[in-house]
């Protein structure tokens, strides 16, 4: 069975310091959107980073079932200013093989599933917001058709205004088939996933929570 499996991980940062979160087993399966929740400090990044195989865990596994590609979005968003939003989006598409026409029709309906079909000729730097920017990241990391979609922090540096919209976005990407887990500290995003995973339960290797 494909998926994402976690064994007795624990994270520190050198041999003698504190622990980030330890004992934490738990599994994640396609269609699930997991938030990974807890206090500053708590290792939220961190874990993604373990997952996508960045970073060795202090022990413990993080074990990749049939997951072939994994796609993170970083909380700045990036690109290329002088190309349109649909541009981002429609090249994963290119390069998978398909034809300009049909890269298009894909991205417009990805930029309607993260509520972005206004703005598809826009260029992304200059003439969107952060929460629009922010859903440009998403439904390019989408495009590309990913097992594992990591997403970091995505509304730390919005107001409630474009993080509701963001978390609505979220909302909307159950059912792209991969696994989503969303590191957060926002309840609003937490709240727009099937569960959460609190990191803080872990900081003494004792299991707690959802």
């Amino acid at each position: 069975m494909s998926g994402v499996r976690l064994q007795g991980l624990g994270h520190r940062f050198s041999t003698e310091g504190p622990w980030l979160f330890r004992d934490l087993t738990d599994t994640f399966v396609p269609g699930e959107r997991c938030a990974v929740t807890g206090p500053s400090g708590s290792g939220k990044s961190t874990l993604l980073s373990i997952i996508a195989g960045w970073l060795k865990p202090a022990e413990g596994d993080a074990v990749l079932d049939d997951i072939a590609k994994v796609q993170w979005v970083f909380q700045n968003p990036h690109g290329v200013p002088r190309r349109a939003a649909i541009d981002h989006i429609a090249l994963p598409l290119l390069a998978a093989g398909l034809t300009p026409k049909e890269a298009d029709a894909q991205a417009e309906e990805l930029c309607e599933r993260v509520g972005l079909d206004h703005i598809i000729d826009r260029r992304p730097f200059s003439q969107l917001s952060g929460g629009e920017g922010q859903r440009l990241m998403l439904a390019r990391a989408l495009s590309a058709g990913p097992d594992l979609l990591l997403v970091d922090e995505p509304t730390a540096q919005l107001d409630r205004r474009n993080a509701h919209t963001v978390n609505r976005a979220i909302a909307a990407i159950g059912d792209a088939g991969g696994i989503v887990l969303v590191a957060t500290h926002d309840a609003e995003t937490a709240a727009s996933c099937d569960r959460q995973v609190d990191l803080g339960a872990y900081a003494a290797g004792e299991r707690v929570g959802s």
